[in-house]
């Protein structure tokens, strides 16, 4: 477990640096728009999915500079859309990480530019990338295709839509969860796979296994909704219940979900141990998230 905590903030603070690094080099005008633009990015979290996507590299054998440019843009796409996803319109929440959202902070209509403005960038990075050849095209085109309406915006669309709809079930809750979450978190492991040029077999794996991380993910995180706290957690618990979201807990209920989370985690491990490389801290992961408590 050492091993494991040592080597996730050693790519945290490589991504850190990363992050860094390109922020110095950020002067937006208005000063509002370059302060809205830096608060999220830097409010950042445990960066769960740079740490995936470096961890993936050297499983592949590779290392985390090879993909650097391309984490901050996936790790740009998510933050916007924790911006968009706490305005009132969606899902109205006050806090993210234990500070205020983005609109508490700045206003609903800086905060809207602020999650545009990194979308925006983050396309931008991935053209960059793709002056790389070949391969940086194809993995940025999955960050960019899983970021749009085939994917997270699809989900957020499903999720919105079907609040309060008592007739909605499993296959519903899971298109949900498969583009809001999973998408995001198959581009985190399968990117490095299309920068290496891995066989097509050894790439769908890399695909299975973000899927169902993604979607192990997004159950512990319903089953914390209910047994979880804000001290933790850092943004309100209840509200799936409070407004009728098609969460695992609300469609199967909390056995069946805790059951859920368990067969999500069995089938990242099995993957994992059909792939060819050294897994230990995928493994480790798998298990933290699905033990995780914040």
């Amino acid at each position: 477990m050492q091993n494991f905590l040592q080597k996730q903030d050693e790519y945290r603070k490589t991504f850190e640096s990363v992050l860094d690094e390109y922020l110095q080099g950020l002067h937006l005008k208005p000063e509002i728009l370059n302060e809205s633009f830096r608060y999220s990015l830097q409010n950042g979290g445990k960066r769960i999915r740079p740490v995936v996507m470096f961890a993936s590299a050297q499983m592949l054998g590779g290392k985390p500079a090879d993909v650097a440019n391309l984490a901050l843009a996936l790790e740009m796409i998510h933050t916007y859309s924790l911006i968009h996803d706490d305005l009132p319109a969606m899902d109205n929440d006050d806090y993210r990480r234990g500070k205020l959202t983005s609109h508490k902070m700045f206003g609903e209509g800086q905060a809207i530019l602020a999650g545009d403005a990194l979308l925006n960038e983050a396309y931008s990075i991935c053209f960059e990338e793709c002056k790389k050849g070949r391969t940086y095209i194809g993995a940025s085109h999955l960050i960019c295709k899983n970021a749009g309406a085939y994917g997270m915006i699809a989900g957020q669309a499903a999720d919105l839509y079907f609040q309060g709809n008592f007739e909605a079930g499993r296959a519903e809750q899971e298109f949900i969860v498969l583009n809001k979450t999973a998408k995001m978190i198959m581009s985190a492991v399968a990117v490095p796979a299309l920068v290496y040029d891995a066989d097509e077999n050894i790439t769908g794996m890399m695909l299975e296994f973000g899927k169902n991380l993604g979607f192990l993910f997004q159950i512990t995180d319903d089953i914390l909704d209910v047994c979880g706290n804000f001290a933790s957690l850092g943004k309100t618990t209840g509200k799936d219940a409070t407004e009728q979201k098609l969460s695992a807990v609300n469609v199967y209920g909390m056995d069946e979900s805790i059951r859920f989370a368990d067969e999500y985690r069995d089938v990242c491990l099995k993957i994992l141990n059909d792939l060819p490389y050294e897994s230990s801290f995928m493994r480790t992961l798998v298990q933290m998230v699905r033990k995780r408590e914040n």
